[in-house]
């Protein structure tokens, strides 16, 4: 299917981005684990300095930002696992084929979103079947 579909430089092109992508999100993924390792330190060493209670309001900001942070770094480890089967799709020359269809996933689409797993059409399919379910 490569040597059909993808040249030799555009794999390597689509293994460049994935790589440089999963790069930059395994960073994020690290900041937002620090960033919460830190306020979650800070918190259960009293890091309120003025021995005054907080307020309920700031217990709740607390955490809101806590989950949101667990969030955030949810959807960032789900990315990389992304990341990781395209690269290994490239590895096994089956990059860009639709898990659905079987059909080639269009080079536009790859170089939008380079780990996406569908073609637009069976996407869109998915998206509303979801939307369906969701109102039931």
């Amino acid at each position: 299917m490569t040597g059909k579909y993808w040249k030799k430089d555009e794999i390597a092109q689509f293994r460049k981005r994935l790589m440089a992508l999963r790069e930059k999100i395994a960073g994020n993924v690290n900041s937002l684990g620090n960033e919460a390792f830190l306020k979650t330190s800070q918190d259960a060493s009293g890091g309120n300095l003025s021995h005054i209670p907080l307020h309920m309001a700031d217990i709740g900001t607390d955490n809101f930002d806590r989950d949101l942070t667990i969030g955030l770094i949810e959807n960032a480890e789900e990315g990389l696992r992304n990341i990781d089967i395209a690269l290994e799709k490239l590895d096994n020359k089956t990059y860009g084929k639709c898990e659905i269809c079987d059909k080639m996933v269009t080079k536009t689409r790859l170089l939008a979103i380079p780990f996406v797993q569908n073609c637009i059409s069976c996407q869109r399919n998915e998206e509303i079947e979801e939307a369906r379910e969701s109102d039931t």
